[in-house]
């Protein structure tokens, strides 16, 4: 039995009318697992709790008496304030019932994925921002603020659930709102909990061509282990084409994949590929097709093209092993304008099926 509490929302139980108290992003991962979609479980920590600083009139008074005044096209003096007020924010005593909320969650969470929580143990989570800003239909807030990775035990997911509270207040994130005129007194900010999955690979999807815009193709990115290598672009990703209506890779590029991200020691590190994987295919054709199918149901719930993050999770067995980490809009081809068809260049295929490049932003420490 799950304790009822106005500052947790469980991603299984998230509706349309808990949006503004999650954020765009843990709104996405509520909606999808609803659906029945393969998102690991997990839960958001709302806006409620992120409020409560607001009733802290000292830490109100200090960050507005650094912002009102503050000139962001001095980049050094806008780097300190940033830091100066995320301090602020890092060493506020979290209120006792939110506090109390969290660690709940979390050992629920735990004990659902067959782990015991204490002040340091459970399971791994990804602690993740979702701003209520990132999914304004006139600005881009995604990859702003910080995501951590492989955190384990109630002491470290509560202290980075204050670290995520705090990241609203990046450099890059005030200079953005000043730039596009966002007051930051209106924007609030939820932060997602979420199981952890080990990827043997990971990557993206994309469900159209995001070179030409064809929709009757998806287009899938993925390198060994986390996908961090392939979303920040360190790695160049084996690519694979798989046609909508065949069902079958139609394109592949398979590359030199010299790194990887994966856990050691209980951290995420980058790591050297071994040479006798650097240049293999790392996904086998029954995955690529299954990631392909399942990024089409996100397309498919969302009735628009997305692009979606993925990873095979090595604890699970095959058929079962492909997760959906994160699906995002399209933003690009969705924009330009439809080119009118003639008669004489009809072509009904693509007629019948005719792109998001927003990389995740992952800010592990």
């Amino acid at each position: 039995m799950r304790d009822a509490s106005p500052y947790v929302l469980w991603f299984d139980e998230y509706t349309e009318d808990d949006r503004p108290r999650v954020g765009g992003k843990n709104a996405s991962l509520g909606s999808m697992i609803t659906a029945g979609l393969p998102v690991p479980p997990g839960f958001a920590v709302t806006t409620d709790a992120y409020e409560s600083l607001r009733s802290h009139p000292d830490l109100v008074a200090h960050v507005r008496g650094l912002l009102d005044p503050l000139d962001v096209s001095d980049s050094r003096l806008l780097q300190k304030v940033a830091a100066e007020i995320r301090e602020a924010i890092v060493a506020l005593p979290i209120h006792a019932d939110i506090e109390e909320a969290i660690r709940t969650a979390y050992a629920q969470l735990s004990a659902h994925c067959g782990s015991p929580a204490g002040p340091e143990q459970g399971i791994g989570v990804a602690v993740r921002s979702s701003a209520t800003a990132e999914d304004l239909p006139d600005a881009s807030f995604a990859g702003q603020q910080d995501t951590y990775l492989w955190i384990t035990g109630a002491d470290s997911v509560v202290e980075h659930v204050r670290r995520c509270w705090a990241s609203i207040f990046t450099d890059r994130a005030i200079a953005y709102r000043e730039q596009f005129g966002y007051d930051y007194r209106q924007i609030s900010m939820s932060v997602g909990v979420q199981k952890m999955v080990d990827p043997r690979a990971a990557g993206v999807a994309f469900t159209l061509n995001p070179s030409t815009g064809d929709r009757s193709q998806v287009a899938i990115d993925a390198s060994w282990g986390l996908g961090e290598s392939v979303v920040s672009g360190e790695v160049t990703p084996d690519n694979f084409l798989v046609d909508k209506v065949l069902r079958e890779v139609v394109e592949r590029t398979i590359s030199d994949k010299a790194i990887e991200y994966r856990r050691v020691d209980g951290v995420v590190t980058v790591c050297e590929v071994e040479d006798e994987r650097r240049t293999v295919q790392c996904l086998t054709d029954e995955e690529i097709c299954a990631v392909a199918a399942m990024a089409r149901r996100a397309e498919k719930h969302y009735g628009r093209p997305q692009d979606v993050e993925w990873a095979i999770d090595r604890d699970l067995p095959d058929g079962d092993n492909v997760i959906l980490l994160q699906a995002r809009p399209e933003t690009v081809w969705s924009k330009a304008p439809r080119a009118s068809v003639s008669h004489g260049a009809y072509d009904p295929l693509t007629s019948i099926v005719s792109t998001l490049v927003s990389p995740m932003h992952r800010k592990n420490q």
